[in-house]
């Protein structure tokens, strides 16, 4: 509360159609001294003004009604609730007929306070959630139009609030599609040498990958590719390579680490020693002529291994494959670098297998054998990967954060890479 103020307030109060008095009602009522409360009757018990608690906001309810303040009432905010009507003593007070009392000064003050409280706080409210236009915005072109290119269009034409500072140019697709949403379709060529797309996000099949990423960096644009960026170690690495000797930026998606059971699962591990544990995926068949090796298509069930318990080292593989029935069950036995603790990764694809993740890992604490079921259905990751890209793009991630993101990827493509070999 101010001083200031409060030992105005106190002092003797004027005549109220002097000078002093319009002043003093200017200040104390937020809509002019012609607002001010009739005088009270001088006869009887007067009662005292309310008192606000303003560091504890309540709910509307508890608001003082207008006849009571006689103030102009706390605005309805849906995020914003007036102060807590503390008490309301009783006591006599003396107050002369034309003359504006001590307790009717101290009760606007607190009345004209809880006023500007309330402006204020709406105010510094909705400037934070006003969003601005960002003053660089990079141009986008989408390669790929399947069911993640399809999503990322979507966010980037429709983005909530805050919005990335990233403008659509149009999309890139070996089939003749015109436009999609109104986004127009351009040719790879195009692409390539427009000086209004400055980020490439690949998300067409995996074989393609390496070399889209080649050719987009090559022509000075920023990469945002679907993982697996290659489907080799060597690979990745020269792709990495070419990304910091042009000085661009090349982020793997990978949106399995902003999924619910992945964020359930760290919380469950997180402190907990580890004696031994299985993850079991199962799903639809993939196509090995467009998504690569198994290892490699599977990539985020390493990721998210490597992500709960660190470094791994690869120890012998199995694979089990029916083409006429497109059914393939690939087993791997790992252990932790740090305790050599056994780790099995099984990947088991066919028609009739849902795409579910089964667990089944023993800690010196107990036993976790199952996950539930995404509450939230695991929304929006694309725009979430999408934020941490632009985080990139704008130098707000720290050198360390982007070293400790390229080993777990540049790991996870080394163990691939040896399974594929051993298999």
């Amino acid at each position: 509360m101010d001083k200031g103020l409060g030992l105005f307030c106190r002092a003797a109060t004027p005549h109220p159609k002097s000078p002093r008095a319009k002043t003093l009602g200017r200040l104390l009522h937020p809509r002019g001294a012609e607002h001010q409360m009739p005088a009270r009757p001088t006869a009887g018990p007067q009662p005292e003004p309310l008192l606000f608690d303003l560091a504890k906001p309540t709910r509307r309810s508890a608001s003082p009604s207008k006849e009571l303040c006689g103030h102009r009432p706390l605005r309805a905010e849906p995020w914003l609730s007036p102060p807590r009507v503390l008490h309301q003593p009783q006591s006599t007070g003396r107050t002369g007929r034309g003359r504006m009392g001590a307790e009717a000064a101290r009760y606007r003050l607190s009345a004209a306070r809880c006023w500007f409280w309330s402006e204020n706080e709406t105010r510094r409210i909705r400037e934070r959630r006003t969003w601005r236009k960002p003053e660089r915005m990079f141009g986008v072109v989408v390669v790929g139009v399947g069911r993640a290119g399809s999503v990322r269009i979507r966010d980037l034409q429709t983005p909530p609030p805050p919005a990335d500072p990233l403008k659509l140019i149009g999309f890139v697709s070996r089939r003749e599609l015109g436009n999609i949403n109104e986004a127009k379709q351009i040719s790879l060529q195009d692409a390539l040498s427009s000086t209004e797309v400055d980020v490439a996000y690949i998300c067409n099949e995996n074989i393609s990958h390496e070399e889209y990423i080649r050719q987009f960096l090559r022509a000075g644009k920023h990469v945002l590719v679907e993982y697996p960026m290659a489907l080799s170690l060597a690979s990745a690495q020269e792709l990495w390579k070419i990304a910091e000797e042009k000085g661009k930026i090349l982020h793997e998606e990978h949106i399995e680490l902003l999924m619910e059971e992945f964020a359930f699962l760290k919380n469950e591990v997180a402190g907990k020693e580890l004696m031994e544990g299985t993850l079991h995926f199962t799903g639809g068949p993939l196509d090995k002529g467009k998504f690569g090796f198994i290892a490699f298509s599977a990539i985020s069930r390493l990721s998210w291994l490597v992500s709960l318990f660190g470094e791994l080292s690869f120890i012998s593989a199995t694979m089990e494959e029916r083409k006429e029935d497109q059914y393939q069950k690939m087993t791997v036995h790992l252990e932790t670098v740090d305790k050599r603790r056994p780790l099995t990764w099984i990947e088991e694809r066919g028609p009739e297998l849902k795409r579910e993740h089964h667990v089944n890992f023993l800690f010196e604490s107990g036993r976790l054998e199952s996950l539930p079921p995404p509450a939230q259905g695991n929304k929006n990751i694309f725009l979430r990967d999408q934020h941490i890209f632009v985080k990139k793009l704008l130098g707000q991630m720290s050198t360390e954060d982007l070293a400790k993101e390229k080993k777990r990827i540049l790991h996870c493509l080394e163990i691939a890479d040896e399974i594929q070999k051993y298999c």
